[in-house]
C-alpha cells in the first residue's frame, strides 16, 4: 500500500536518485524532475500529495516555483536547500511551503518532516459544518473558506491551524501547543513557523491584518482567536 505520492524537483541528478530511493524504501510513490517549470507541468497533469522543493535551483528558482504551485494546489511543500538562516526558513514559509530542510540531511529526518506535512488534524478535534464570522464562512467539511464573497484558498497548514483555533476559541494558545497540535511532537520549538503561518491567516481573513479582530496575539505567549457566532 502506498503511504503517498511525493514529486521531487531538484537540478541535481544525484540527490534526486538519492530521495528516489529513500522514499520507495518506505513506500512512498515517487517522480522526479530537474526545474520549477518542468514540476508546474507534472502537477498539471497529475495528483501528488507533497512536493520536496529544491529552494536553489537555476531558472525558475524553487520560491517562484513554490509560489505558482501554491497558487493552484493545496499539495504539501518542503523546501529545500543548502541555507539555514532565518531569512531563508521565512522565505520559503511566507512562499507557501509547510516546511523547510537542511542540506544535508538524514533520511529519517527527511522522513519525519514528510510525516508532519502530511499530517492533517483529525475532523474529530475539531469544528464540523460551517461557521459564519462577520464576512468570513468557513466550510470545516470541504475545507473551503470564503472572506467577502471570495473564495480564499488556505494551504493545508493553514486550514488545519485556522479549524484548532476555531476548536479552542476564546482560550491563550501557548506556540508550544499550537505547533505540537497541527505539526506534530517535534515542533514544539519552531516558534518562527508559527508566526509565519498566523501572518499569512491574518492576511487571508481579516478585514485588516494589521489591526486583527479574531486571531490575537498574547504577548510571549502565543495566540487566542475571538470568537463570538456559533458554528452551524
Amino acid at each position: 500500500m502506498s503511504a503517498g505520492r511525493i514529486l521531487v524537483v531538484d537540478d541535481d541528478p544525484q540527490i534526486r536518485r538519492v530521495m528516489r530511493v529513500t522514499l520507495t524504501g518506505h513506500s512512498y510513490e515517487v517522480d522526479d524532475v530537474k526545474s520549477g517549470e518542468a514540476a508546474l507541468e507534472k502537477l498539471r497533469d497529475g495528483r501528488f500529495d507533497l512536493v520536496l522543493l529544491d529552494m536553489n535551483m537555476a531558472g525558475m528558482g524553487g520560491l517562484d516555483t513554490c509560489r505558482a504551485i501554491r497558487s493552484q494546489s493545496e499539495v504539501a511543500i518542503i523546501m529545500l536547500t543548502v541555507r539555514d538562516t532565518e531569512t531563508d526558513k521565512v522565505d520559503a514559509l511566507d512562499a507557501g511551503a509547510d516546511d523547510y530542510v537542511t542540506k544535508p540531511f538524514n533520511p529519517p529526518e527527511l522522513l519525519a518532516r514528510i510525516r508532519a506535512a502530511l499530517r492533517r488534524t483529525p475532523s474529530t478535534h475539531g469544528p464540523s459544518g460551517r461557521l459564519t464570522l462577520g464576512s468570513i464562512e468557513v466550510d470545516f467539511d470541504t475545507r473551503q473558506v470564503n472572506v467577502r464573497g471570495r473564495q480564499v484558498r488556505l494551504t493545508p497548514k493553514e486550514f488545519d491551524l485556522l479549524r484548532y483555533f476555531v476548536a479552542h476559541s476564546n482560550k491563550v494558545l501557548s506556540h508550544r501547543e499550537l505547533l505540537q497540535a497541527v505539526w506534530g511532537p517535534d515542533y514544539g520549538d519552531q516558534v518562527d513557523y508559527l508566526r509565519v503561518f498566523v501572518n499569512q491567516l491574518r492576511k487571508k481573513i481579516e478585514a485588516k491584518p494589521s489591526s486583527p479582530t479574531h486571531l490575537l496575539t498574547e504577548p510571549w505567549v502565543g495566540y487566542r482567536f475571538h470568537l463570538q457566532s456559533e458554528a452551524r
